[in-house]
């Protein structure tokens, strides 16, 4: 922090995220870390900290959701004016199945293909978003969902429009929940005696939770996951981007979340 001291900074912004969600990474870097960037901020004389969480933790199951809650309440206690911004799912997330139905493979689905929904946004828009955080009053020492525009896409939405798009007949492989709950079992059980696979029964946690929750705004009298209580914001739209990376315009850059 020494060599920030003497310079003034108006507003902290931070998208920082461990790359894995596992426990130990989450609590090191969306909790811990985040106090030091905050501690930063207030150094720099900062009056504005606007923050990248995930609308997931509105649901909190798994441990880098709670790690995301403790910095967004030491967020909210610091005095600091706030915007916690709370997007929904990415492109790149759902994107890694567009060389398997390139190929001619099934797309994958879990149950019937409508147990989740998303309001996927952009890059672009999500960026256009927190920016304009700064000098819009009305999002000041708010908590903001924010997903893309138009309806809400299940993973069936998804496989019907991949399958459209690039020619080829709508297949779907339907995988169960429960088996998702067996390899789980499995892997917590081994993580006993092997920290390689408790890691990964720590992503499979993940992965179960992602299968079957939504990533829309959470109704907490009902329980139900609502889109039209959904913000949208922006322009691009997930079955766009699937165009442009079938037409090689894109590129998906998908990294230590990818499921597929």
């Amino acid at each position: 922090m020494d060599r920030f001291k003497g310079q003034r900074f108006d507003v902290m912004v931070s998208c920082l995220a461990s790359r894995t969600g596992s426990p130990r990474d989450a609590w090191a870097i969306d909790h811990l870390a985040h106090l030091e960037v905050l501690k930063l901020a207030q150094l720099v004389g900062a009056t504005q900290f606007i923050l990248l969480s995930a609308i997931c933790v509105q649901k909190p199951l798994l441990q880098f959701q709670y790690a995301k809650l403790a910095f967004e309440a030491a967020l909210i206690a610091s005095g600091i004016t706030y915007s916690i911004v709370r997007p929904t799912a990415f492109f790149k997330s759902l994107s890694g199945q567009i060389d398997r139905v390139r190929q001619g493979k099934a797309f994958l689905v879990f149950g019937d293909g409508t147990l989740t929904a998303c309001k996927p946004i952009s890059d672009d828009d999500l960026g256009r978003f927190i920016a304009g955080c700064i000098d819009d009053p009305q999002r000041h020492n708010q908590i903001l969902p924010i997903g893309g525009p138009g309806p809400a896409i299940t993973p069936l939405d998804q496989g019907n429009e991949l399958a459209r798009l690039l020619g080829k007949p709508a297949k779907f492989r339907h995988v169960p929940l429960g088996l998702l709950d067996v390899i789980g079992g499995v892997l917590r059980a081994g993580g006993l005696v092997s920290a390689k696979l408790r890691d990964k029964a720590d992503l499979a946690r993940i992965g179960r939770y992602y299968a079957s929750e939504s990533m829309l705004v959470l109704d907490p009298k009902t329980g139900r996951y609502g889109a039209d209580a959904t913000p949208s914001f922006g322009s691009d739209t997930l079955f766009g981007y699937y165009a442009q990376v079938i037409a090689g315009d894109r590129h998906v850059q998908r990294g230590d979340h990818a499921v597929f």
